[in-house]
């Protein structure tokens, strides 16, 4: 007999036998006769119970999907949720050779689900259950929040959630090239992406239908069913493989058109929330033409709201909606640039779990670390153009610490800090976006509890507020950070030129405008910062992942992503966890030679690398060894998943990647830093706020004459940062799946 002809008998028994007597074997076991089980809790001799779509006390949307498991010999099972018999719910899932069951009318607060013999209880479990627009765990709703549903094409708000009802439409890849005049049309929210088009379930196979080859070499029509809706206030879409008129998957059977796999995808950018923005485009060929499903929403788009916390919990909620639906991922796999890549940094580390492996692109390792660095910009700026002093590119760019002072400039002709507001609106009260309305915006004179929008503000519900002020605590300090310190022992800059640098560089006030004193960090703030994991500390679960980090190198264009701050994520891996194997750093050029197409190697290589890791997780859950985490994860990468580059030729070089090292890789793209760095700030550049040490004229290459050394002293009456020590506030991660 066939083993598919097994299951479904087995199958149909199990749901036929169950809350009767069943014999000697629990329903859920009795899938493969025959046939070894994988059920960790078989050799157990009692009942497990453990909910699948979420975190037992962090269930939304009023429904939750079980599994149950236990011992061979088994009495005849009920299952109750508070009060209520939900036995009919629970089918045995071929997958997993388990009982899993939707059980839905949770209502809102804490349930009991009890597995019960009779009416002994054998197991049980308090499950909380949430409405499906939030909080979970990321604190009170921002307020104001201003709905955008219908410029997404999902019409008018039902309510002041901006909830909508969730809409799903059918769409094919069309085997005929689009005209130019379909390439340039602008097409409305809500309608197929070029070269798509809708599909009719109850018409006949349009003829321009294209077919698809996925993974297993299975062959499928390219129809996606797109779904789009809200959850957590956010509109989400879904999209994967599937001919209507076959059957969905769903927590216990498979369909033809998804490979098991999810793809969630996280947008970049770091702006001040109060509005839903819109989600990133889901129709992406790279991971639907496999069968990975892929799923993006408005709240993982850090420059919609630069929230990590919040973009965790729309995650979860979001995962849970497509757990509910179609079962739980073989991988769920985290893709996505810059603001995308700090999303997948911290929702690895604080809420291990919804990320199986990572592939941040341009990356940063987190916003509280980088913020300082950005801003400084504004800072320098400002310093050079109030100096009498005259200052070359060659120094501004010592002591900026990028390749180029471009990176900061506001007259860059490439993507600098300053010129696309990233500096100093990071940190500015009034860097709201146009759709808030101005009279729900802050004033300092005429509206005080407005909306303000500077990243601490943001993340008021992490970092608290100050009972002196009421705005959001700050850990933003430049306290004895001596700006150009590593250009003035270089030579680079004079004695005469560093002291002027530290004594007009100033810092920001509490609305984000230059000011004349330096910024002093709020200690509650940095302690917040570091314990709940706010800044990437390279522990938590972001040990236990694979990262597959991956930029087109661009530090002298300028772009603003540069290639250092991989080096600083390793770093931290290692500081951390004494390796940085599960890290694999991928460098490729901006440029390629005339006549080749941008980033041809880049894009050869991205469509390749979702693949690569799921093979990597694949070969990493086979491990049931007793080595460290990072020790399977490096054993399980893909022997072409390696350190490397590419050059304008497209040739592979093979490497170790560092941050000082000579090889040809850091020849053809040398790292370099930024103005924390060049003030002699490590590569792990986590200090918020650093320790202090006395003036010592002894810690300079160059002499300071008398009057110099007064001056110093007079800029620095409290010391010089002594980075040999640790952050004041600076400890380790204080726990995981924290709620505010």
């Amino acid at each position: 007999m066939k083993i598919a002809t097994l299951i479904m008998k087995s199958y149909a028994f199990a749901r036929k036998c169950l809350g009767k007597p069943c014999g000697a074997a629990l329903c859920a076991l009795l899938v493969l006769p025959n046939v070894a089980l994988a059920n960790p809790a078989r050799e157990s001799q009692r009942i497990e119970v453990k909910v699948l779509s979420a975190q037992p006390d962090m269930v939304s949307g009023g429904s939750a999907l079980v599994q149950i498991t236990g011992p061979q010999e088994m009495p005849k099972l009920s299952i109750w949720a508070d009060g209520r018999e939900v036995t009919n719910a629970f089918h045995v899932s071929p997958r997993t050779q388990t009982l899993i069951g939707l059980v839905d009318g949770l209502a809102a607060g804490k349930n009991r689900l009890e597995v019960k013999s009779g009416r002994k209880v054998l197991a049980q479990l308090e499950i909380i259950n949430h409405g499906i627009t939030g909080p979970i765990f990321s604190g009170p709703h921002q307020t104001p929040f201003i709905c955008e549903t219908e410029s997404a094409g999902l019409g008018a708000p039902l309510d002041a959630d901006c909830s909508t009802k969730t809409e799903v439409t059918y769409i094919y890849k069309s085997t005929q090239p689009p005209t130019p005049a379909e390439r340039s049309e602008k097409r409305p929210p809500g309608a197929p992406p070029t070269g798509f088009k809708v599909y009719d379930p109850k018409g006949s196979r349009p003829a321009d239908l294209a077919e698809v080859t996925i993974t297993e070499n299975k062959k499928v029509p390219y129809i996606v069913r797109w779904e789009r809706g809200t959850i957590n206030r956010a509109i989400y879409e879904i999209a994967f493989l599937h001919e209507p008129g076959t059957p969905l998957p769903d927590p216990w059977t498979a369909a033809p058109g998804w490979n098991g796999r999810l793809v969630y995808d996280f947008g970049g950018g770091c702006s001040a929330g109060y509005h839903q923005g819109h989600a990133l485009n889901v129709i992406d060929n790279t991971f639907l033409s496999l069968g990975y499903a892929h799923v993006v929403s408005s709240l993982n788009v850090l420059g919609n709201n630069c929230n990590d916390v919040l973009s965790a919990e729309t995650v979860a909620m979001v995962k849970e909606h497509f757990i509910k639906s179609f079962g739980v991922p073989v991988h769920t796999i985290g893709w996505g640039g810059s603001g995308g890549a700090i999303q997948q940094h911290l929702i690895g580390q604080s809420y291990p779990g919804l990320l199986d492996g990572i592939i941040p692109v341009a990356s940063f390792p987190d916003i509280a670390s980088i913020v300082p660095g950005v801003v400084d910009c504004t800072l320098l700026a400002h310093a050079f153009e109030s100096s009498t002093l005259a200052w070359t590119d060659e120094e501004k760019t010592a002591i900026s610490g990028f390749a180029t002072w471009g990176a900061c400039a506001k007259e860059s002709r490439g993507n600098s800090w300053i010129k696309v507001h990233f500096s100093p609106d990071l940190v500015r009260a009034l860097a709201c976006n146009s759709l808030i309305p101005l009279p729900l915006v802050y004033d300092p004179a005429t509206h005080r509890k407005g909306a303000r929008c500077d990243v601490y503000d943001n993340e008021v519900n992490v970092f608290g507020a100050d009972p002196k002020t009421g705005f959001a605590r700050r850990p933003l300090d430049n306290v004895g950070v001596q700006y150009g310190l590593m250009a003035f022992n270089r030579g680079v800059i004079s004695a005469e030129q560093f002291l002027d640098l530290n004594e007009k560089v100033g810092g920001f006030d509490n609305d984000g405008n230059v000011a004349a004193a330096r910024m002093t960090g709020d200690p509650e703030a940095l302690r917040i910062a570091y314990a709940t994991g706010r800044v990437n500390s390279g522990g938590g679960g972001l040990s236990s992942i694979p990262i597959i980090d991956m930029r087109l190198y661009g530090d002298a264009l300028p772009d603003i992503h540069d290639e250092y701050r991989s080096f600083v994520t390793r770093a931290r891996l290692l500081a951390t966890n004494g390796s940085a194997d599960n890290q694999v750093i991928l460098t490729f050029p901006f440029t390629t030679k005339p006549g080749q197409k941008l980033g041809a190697s880049f894009g050869m290589v991205t469509s390749t690398l979702v693949p690569k890791m799921d093979q990597w997780l694949d070969t990493l859950a086979k491990d049931t060894s007793q080595r460290g985490m990072i020790e399977k994860i490096a054993a399980a990468k893909p022997v072409d998943i390696t350190d490397a580059c590419w050059s304008e030729d497209g040739e592979k070089i093979v490497e170790k990647r560092t941050y000082d090292g000579n090889g040809r890789c850091n020849q053809l793209f040398p790292p370099h830093g930024d103005p924390r760095i060049a003030a002699g700030e490590p590569l792990t550049e986590n200090i918020l706020k650093c320790a202090l040490k006395p003036v010592d004229p002894k810690d300079y290459a160059h002499p300071f004459t008398p009057n110099q050394l007064t001056r110093l002293k007079a800029i620095f009456p409290k010391g010089v940062c002594d980075f040999t020590r640790p952050g004041i506030g600076q400890e380790p991660l204080q726990g995981t799946w924290r709620k505010y």
